[in-house]
């Protein structure tokens, strides 16, 4: 059996990227200040990294999964350049009030709802007391509560900075 890790969980828009609204293409992508390095460090202490994002923008045909997939591969061989990547990103593309009738539901995957959290720790060995969420909305932080790992909101600046205080804060029991 192999032995359970910590996994640092991410929001994608407005923690990794720079949150413009849909970013489903990589002209518009902009990597948020510190965000590969927070990544590569957290992969060098042996922690799961993963990503947990709502991505309604394919319910309401803004853009497709493929789309999404084309700019997930991207990011990750961005990332593989710097010595860092993500375990496995988590999206939920759907959304109660989408145009697109496949993608028109709600779905307990979608923020606040635990569901891509639980899926992470089901398809991993997460250790999840020791694990926890940023993100950049109180959505993120619910989602993290009910998966019973602590949140943490994220306000802009450099992300590595941010989460150093976050772990160092996690680790004299501030659990968010």
């Amino acid at each position: 059996m192999t032995s359970s890790r910590p996994a640092l969980f991410l929001d994608r828009d407005g923690v990794i990227n720079v949150d413009k609204g849909y970013v489903s293409r990589i002209e518009d992508f902009e990597w948020v200040e510190g965000a590969a390095e927070t990544i590569s460090s957290f992969n060098k202490m042996g922690w799961f990294v993963f990503v947990v994002t709502n991505q309604s923008g394919i319910a309401r045909n803004y853009y497709s999964e493929d789309d999404m997939n084309a700019l997930h591969r991207w990011m990750q061989s961005e990332l593989a350049a710097k010595n860092a990547h993500i375990d496995k990103i988590y999206f939920c593309p759907f959304h109660a009030d989408g145009e697109n009738f496949l993608y028109r539901r709600d779905s307990f995957d979608r923020k606040p709802n635990p569901g891509m959290l639980l899926k992470a720790m089901a398809e991993f060995p997460v250790k999840r007391e020791s694990s926890f969420l940023i993100g950049d909305k109180t959505t993120d932080i619910e989602a993290a509560r009910a998966a019973g790992i602590a949140g943490y909101i994220f306000r802009g600046g450099d992300l590595k900075r941010f989460a150093d205080w976050t772990l160092a804060s996690f680790e004299d029991g501030n659990r968010g």
